[in-house]
């Protein structure tokens, strides 16, 4: 994974920091040859705040967890996401479908040319025209409030039924247990 990165960064003529992460980028033999040998235009970084990291970038491409998703939206950067599990497609289709990124590149089809295509759409002006848009639209949005509105909304109103107290006899009772009679 850590060459088709070097290689699409290569042929995109861009600069890219590998995070290195706990995903394994840093632990290929490919990052031991980019550390004895190192590219002008990559950065091996070790685990960095990525509020803080995504505010330098043009783009970005992570596994797509609602958190990294968040940080880079919010940073307006134009985002690929290639999942690997869990919540990770649905933010890659988000994300295309607000128009901030290119499908999403499952990581069992991780190609070179899928990835110098991203590549490619992130870097036009009307998906980085977009991410602003969004970012400003997330930096007027008040989350505590929206998330106490949405426990209210589906909080019962109306207080449940107590249930009858147990009968001694039948609350011991195999037979009874669950529901059988």
């Amino acid at each position: 994974m850590t060459q088709i990165i070097v290689e699409a960064l290569e042929i995109t003529k861009q600069r890219g920091i590998i995070n290195k992460g706990w995903g394994g980028l840093g632990n290929s033999k490919f990052c031991f040859f980019l550390v004895a040998e190192p590219k002008d235009f990559i950065y091996l970084l070790d685990n960095c705040p990525h509020d803080w990291l995504f505010l330098q970038c043009k783009a970005v491409v992570h596994h797509g967890g609602a958190g990294t998703t968040a940080a880079g939206l919010k940073a307006a950067c134009p985002t690929a996401i290639v999942p690997f599990f869990g919540d990770q497609p649905f933010w890659g289709e988000r994300v295309n479908a607000r128009g901030v990124g290119p499908p999403p590149i499952p990581i069992d089809e991780f190609t070179l040319l899928k990835l110098v295509d991203a590549i490619n759409f992130m870097l036009e002006p009307k998906v980085k025209e977009r991410a602003v848009e969004l970012a400003k639209a997330m930096e007027n949005e008040d989350g505590v409030t929206g998330a106490v509105k949405a426990f209210f909304k589906h909080l019962p109103c109306k207080k449940p039924e107590p249930e009858p107290e147990p009968v001694a006899s039948s609350f011991l009772s195999i037979s009874k247990c669950f529901g059988c009679y």
